[in-house]
């Protein structure tokens, strides 16, 4: 898979987006929700291989590191809380279930009213 691919991947809903917040120091993308502006993924490489920094429930990071060797602490970011997945190392279904995870985690939270 290429970075264009990934990004493509990765923009799971209408309401993300992909920018590239960094041009000056890194040529990375962030992938973001377009309503809270959070970002649920971080795509870049390194080292000739393509990676995605992706948030995750840190009980779950443990059994996936645990698990899949392309599976790591997240690079330049929170390592309880982000992983960095080496995307060509792990199977398509894998990585789109751990895509959903980390845009669920970020997503907004829906405001419950109560009627008085």
């Amino acid at each position: 898979m290429n970075k264009e691919n990934l990004i493509k991947l990765s923009l799971i809903s209408k309401d993300t987006q992909a920018d590239c917040p960094f041009k000056e120091d890194y040529d990375c993308t962030v992938i973001r929700h377009t309503d809270n502006n959070k970002w649920y993924g971080l795509i870049f490489e390194m080292d000739g291989k393509l990676y995605v920094n992706l948030k995750c429930n840190p009980d779950l990071a443990a059994v996936l590191k645990d698990e899949y060797p392309a599976i790591t602490s997240a690079w330049h970011m929170n390592k309880k809380h982000w992983i960095k997945v080496d995307v060509n190392n792990i199977d398509k279904e894998a990585l789109l279930k751990l895509i959903q995870i980390s845009y669920d985690l970020t997503a907004s939270k829906k405001r419950v009213h109560k009627l008085k």
